[in-house]
Parts: C-alpha cells; sequence; structure tokens
C-alpha cells in the first residue's frame, strides 16, 4: 500500500486531499519560499481534522524562506514552534538545518532530541523528516547525513534527489542510492515532481512505499 503525503499551504485543500486517498498531511505555510512554519490555528485545525479521519500531520518547522542557515534567534524560534506544534498534537515535525554548506549537527541534534523527547501531549514523542536542505549538499555529503541521521533516529528524509525544478525522472538514479544507503534505517521519502498520475511508477521504480507532493492525489 503507497503511502501518499500531501503537502499542504493551508487548510484549503486537506480535506479534499484526506477524501483522495491522502494518509499523511505535511503542513506549512507560504509556498512561495519554499514553505515555512504554520500557524497556531492552522495547526490545530488540521490536527482535529486528522483526529477524526485518521490521517497523520507533519508540521513544518521553518522560521523563514531563503537558505537553511539559521541564527541563534531562528533557532530559538524554531525551539518554540517545534513544541508548540507538538502540543497541538501532530504526528511529526519537518526541519532541514545546514552550517557552512554542511549538515548542521548540533543543531538538528538538538531539534530531533526535543521532537523524540516524551511529553503528556506526546508520550512517545513525534517523528522528524528532514526536508529538503539536504538537497543542498554535496553528494558525498548526503551519503554521510543518511548515515548520521540514521543514528539519531530521524524517521524521514524528505529529497528531490536533484536540484529543484528538475523532472524527477532525472533523479531516480540518485535517489535509489540515497535508498540503498539508507537500507531500511530510515525512509527515503521522494517528492517534488511526482503527482497522483506517477505516483506509482516512481515507487516502483524505487523500491520505496512512501511519497510526496502537492499534487499526490486528485483533488478537483
Amino acid at each position: 500500500m503507497l503511502t501518499r503525503e500531501f503537502c499542504a499551504e493551508n487548510m484549503t485543500f486537506v480535506p479534499a486531499a484526506v477524501a483522495a486517498g491522502a494518509a499523511r498531511v505535511e503542513l506549512c505555510d507560504n509556498f512561495a519560499v519554499g514553505g515555512t512554519t504554520p500557524s497556531y490555528g492552522v495547526i490545530r485545525a488540521a490536527v482535529t481534522h486528522a483526529r477524526e479521519t485518521g490521517t497523520a500531520v507533519m508540521c513544518m518547522v521553518r522560521p523563514r524562506g531563503g537558505d537553511f542557515e539559521y541564527t541563534a534567534t531562528e533557532a530559538a524560534v524554531m525551539r518554540d514552534d517545534l513544541l508548540m506544534a507538538k502540543r497541538l498534537g501532530v504526528d511529526g515535525v519537518v526541519f532541514g538545518c545546514l552550517r557552512d554548506g554542511r549538515l548542521d549537527r548540533e543543531l538538528t541534534a538538538e531539534l530531533v532530541r526535543l521532537a523524540h523527547e516524551p511529553s503528556a501531549e506526546a508520550p512517545r514523542g513525534v517523528a522528524v523528516t528532514f526536508h529538503m536542505a539536504f538537497d543542498a549538499l554535496s553528494s558525498a555529503d548526503q551519503l554521510e547525513a543518511i548515515d548520521w541521521l540514521a543514528e539519531q533516529g530521524v524517521e524521514r528524509i524528505l529529497t528531490h534527489g536533484g536540484p529543484a525544478g528538475t523532472p524527477i525522472a532525472d533523479n531516480l538514479e540518485r535517489l535509489r542510492a540515497c535508498v540503498e544507503r539508507a537500507a531500511g534505517r530510515l525512509t527515503i521519502l521522494p517528492g517534488g515532481g511526482i503527482t497522483w498520475e506517477n505516483a506509482e511508477d516512481v515507487a516502483a521504480a524505487l523500491g520505496v512505499s512512501e511519497v510526496h507532493g502537492t499534487k499526490i492525489v486528485r483533488v478537483a
């Protein structure tokens, strides 16, 4: 069974996407800059709907558009937003942190710990997806990052397998290399250019069971 993760900018299409077969929703704001942290109200509404429909909600934690190298002030904002999303009952959080063009292990490890740490609202913690900041790493750094993120207990890496805007078909070889390196320790979640029309073919070509996109299900 293929898990389809629908990327939603707000609540507008969430009910229709779930009705169309989305098993999980990645909730964010501001698609124009690649997605940022959604508002308190939007998160609460999505979680309420998800509980009624058996759908999972992943919440973007990103304080702004642009690059993925964050100041100390921005890192503090990310901590607060992550904890807010956790209190509201999300199933997971989505973030990506770099430093000098490489994985920011210090901030990433701290955010992973905060996500996985049990709390009153999340007795088992919440899952972590490292998002497409991964695609800004060099090929060699990506493979090392997979190893390190798996060691931290990160559940998924969302990746297009190549530069933004390139056809997903052009990136299958790189995505296969990532799937092979992950070796089941975490899930490689392909996204970007995957739609309800080609999702099954892409998943079969990569041997994955989860796919991500804004058009991953057919919403009228």
